[in-house]
């Protein structure tokens, strides 16, 4: 959730951790797609089979890691963006990864101290490094929430979260790298719009996703044979796909783009290229319910609905097995 090429400053090298110091509910024989993320950020907390998984990957896909990057570039700028021009103060942030430098609430409460911000994810490890994303500043607060994406009412019915998120108040939902996780048949659709139906006008969306625009049909055949070997589905989806997220949004210029291109003015040249990146990103809006209705939160420099543009990276995590572990503020286990 920033701007920088390599995890944590505490990160090693990769393969500190050994079997045997592995939390219990971690089965480290199979590859997961935030410790393969954790990996190509440069991270130390990453198996065997994720490197190996990763390095597949890459074989097929010699641009992954600029992706990667990209991606964790945009979420940077996106909620800077935020924070920053949109006085935004409460962030969702669904499919959260091991943590890294410049996480969500580390950007968001540099800009506004008394942000609050919600971690949503299901990798055990996660949940081992959840107290480096509680570390907010005395006027914010942050927690962690073990859950699962596919169920959207699940993580909107935690006590914890409406313990830190007032859901009358506008709140950004950050889905960044995540959706590619989730297969036609866990209706990714319908998950967006049952997590975006309990949040106000005012609100955000910022999404990125992994895109076929760019690869030819040799590149989505290896892509689907590396996802088949896999313990979690991978799919890209075509820009038009990846459009249709946003239907009902209003889209913050310059809509949807390559997140390497996403507001990127002023970074120095030469930027990736749409192919390199392969992943598309977007923040877009929640309007009023009604036409010059007082929408809460600030106005947004919008574009027409549903514009699509460019491609780019990846930040792994698909959510998957949601439990009632949750850990807020100081660190300490709360109980459901």
């Amino acid at each position: 959730m920033n701007a920088t090429a390599a995890g944590r400053s505490s990160h090693g090298p990769a393969g500190d951790w050994e079997q045997d110091t592995a939390p219990p509910a971690v089965d480290v024989s199979v590859a997961h797609p935030a410790r393969r993320y954790d990996f190509w950020l440069g991270g130390k907390d990453n198996f065997a089979a994720d490197r190996l998984s990763a390095q597949r990957i890459a074989a097929a896909h010699p641009n992954v890691r600029t992706g990667v990057l990209e991606n964790r570039a945009f979420l940077g700028r996106a909620v800077r963006y935020l924070a920053a021009d949109a006085g935004i103060r409460q962030f969702l942030d669904i499919g959260t990864g091991l943590p890294a430098a410049n996480n969500v609430h580390e950007v968001a409460q540099g800009i506004a101290p008394h942000s609050r911000v919600v971690y949503v994810d299901n990798d055990p490890i996660v949940l081992v490094h959840a107290r480096a994303l509680l570390t907010s500043t005395p006027p914010g607060r942050t927690a962690y929430i073990d859950a699962d994406l596919r169920d959207p009412a699940s993580i909107l019915a935690s006590p914890d979260l409406h313990a830190v998120l007032d859901l009358r108040q506008p709140v950004a939902l950050l889905l960044v790298a995540v959706l590619h996780f989730l297969t036609d048949a866990d209706q990714p659709q319908q998950v967006v719009q049952t997590l975006l139906s309990a949040l106000p006008p005012g609100s955000f969306l910022v999404l990125s996703h992994a895109t076929t625009d760019f690869m030819t049909e040799q590149q989505r055949a290896g892509l689907a044979a590396l996802s088949k070997g896999d313990s979690v589905p991978f799919c890209a989806r075509p820009g038009e796909q990846i459009d249709r997220f946003t239907t009902g949004l209003e889209p913050v210029e310059p809509g949807l783009v390559s997140v390497a291109h996403w507001r990127a003015d002023g970074l120095p040249p030469p930027r990736p290229s749409d192919a390199e990146v392969a992943c598309y990103g977007v923040v877009a809006r929640k309007p009023a319910l009604e036409a010059g209705g007082a929408g809460a939160g600030a106005a947004a420099t919008t574009l027409p609905l549903n514009m699509s543009g460019t491609v780019g990276g990846l930040r792994a995590h698909a959510t998957a097995a949601s439990t009632a572990a949750t850990v807020v503020g100081d660190g300490r286990p709360v109980q459901p």
